[in-house]
């Protein structure tokens, strides 16, 4: 997926979470006008309010006269309070967002626009001969489909999607678990 993201400063600074993930990412100014049809070649543009949230409402107002691509707002949480719907946003980001939070954002902000709306996505994810459908919840080896819990699956599933990366049982229990989860780190072994 191709993304663009709008701010003055290093944006992995802020998410450090994007590194994580398989999108790519190219950078641009704030305060650079994009010119006509050049924010219509990505699939999602993150608007980053952390340092600048005037440039960035100006940003956002530019982009909702010009391109019909998404925009997700990169704030803290003191500058939510200046956000409204003039602002033409599919989604807002808080800094430090888990890379499974920040995936399923930019997933759900691409999949709200009406180009997507009637097409058919692609939901396989595919690694290492296996195939994962997201919309149905199954996953596959070599055609024989694999009979997998809830978690098992979640496990699978990010796990393919961040091939050849190493995770510590920690950030395992973080993405897929969830921060909140109470128990030892030894359920991802059993899984």
């Amino acid at each position: 997926m191709q993304l663009l993201c709008l701010t003055d400063t290093d944006p992995g600074a802020l998410l450090t979470g994007l590194e994580m993930l398989p999108h790519d990412l190219r950078t641009s100014p704030l305060t650079v006008r994009l010119s006509p049809g050049t924010a219509d070649r990505f699939d999602l543009i993150i608007v980053d309010a952390t340092t600048n949230l005037r440039h960035a409402h100006l940003a956002c107002l530019e982009l909702a006269r010009d391109c019909r691509t998404p925009r997700v707002l990169l704030s803290r949480e003191a500058g939510l309070a200046a956000v409204t719907p003039e602002w033409q946003l599919a989604d807002v980001l808080l800094p430090g967002a888990s890379p499974a939070e920040i995936d399923l954002r930019i997933r759900l902000a691409v999949g709200r626009t009406p180009a997507a709306v009637g097409t058919e996505r692609s939901s396989a994810v595919e690694s290492s001969g296996v195939v994962i459908d997201e919309n149905n919840f199954t996953a596959r080896v070599r055609e024989r489909t694999l009979d997998l819990t809830y978690k098992e699956f979640e496990l699978l599933h990010f796990l393919a999607r961040n091939p050849g990366r190493v995770f510590t049982r920690d950030q395992l229990l973080g993405e897929v678990w969830g921060f909140d989860y109470y128990g030892g780190t030894r359920t991802v072994d059993v899984h």
